[in-house]
């Protein structure tokens, strides 16, 4: 087994655990990305998450920012995005709403450190995301109780390589960025802040 591998490996069974422990079993919603390039690989723990009863929601970059979401099956197809270097499903796209009755977020970043701070690839669309779904869950009264003011209101959980988890402090925050609880690697689950 080379090493993608044996991180997809590793990212698909501790995501699965992961998914698990938040639905208690059942079944449930997550919103999450298709890897690719350097990225860790995602797309056998997507499969697993709907072969386990889960649906997933895949993002699909449009105008200004912002994204919409996709429900996505192993049939889906994917076609290049036609506003950052990624593939992006096939299918009715939703808005942001959609998310705020996901179980929980699996979020694309090239680092994360222990204080919570994730850096993305630097487009914007996840920090866009991430506030628009924070005041989505606001105005709704949906926010879950005892979560951060800076925090999203699901449970969120950065896809990274072991190595690309960090001392606390190591990435600065802006004003904008929300954290994240956990980082899934292909070692485990990593709990931050």
């Amino acid at each position: 087994m080379d090493a993608l591998d044996a991180a997809a490996a590793g990212i698909t069974r501790h995501g699965l655990e992961w998914a698990s422990d938040l639905t208690g079993g059942r079944r449930g919603t997550f919103a999450a990305y298709l890897g690719v390039g350097a990225e860790p690989p995602t797309l056998p723990l997507l499969s697993a998450l709907v072969d386990a009863g889960h649906r997933v929601l895949l993002p699909v970059c449009e105008p200004e920012l912002e994204l919409s979401w996709v429900y996505w099956t192993p049939e889906s197809g994917f076609v290049r995005s036609r506003f950052a270097p990624i593939q992006e499903p096939v299918g009715e796209r939703h808005s942001t709403a959609v998310t705020l009755d996901a179980t929980a977020i699996f979020l694309p970043a090239t680092a994360v450190d222990f204080s919570g701070n994730r850096i993305g690839q630097g487009g914007g669309y996840y920090d866009k995301f991430l506030a628009t779904l924070a005041a989505l869950s606001s105005a709704s009264g949906s926010s879950a109780a005892g979560r951060a003011s800076d925090a999203v209101p699901l449970p969120t959980v950065a896809v990274v390589y072991d190595t690309e988890v960090l001392p606390a402090g190591s990435i600065p925050a802006e004003s904008f960025d929300r954290k994240v609880d956990a980082a899934l690697t292909p070692g485990g689950i990593i709990r931050l802040r």
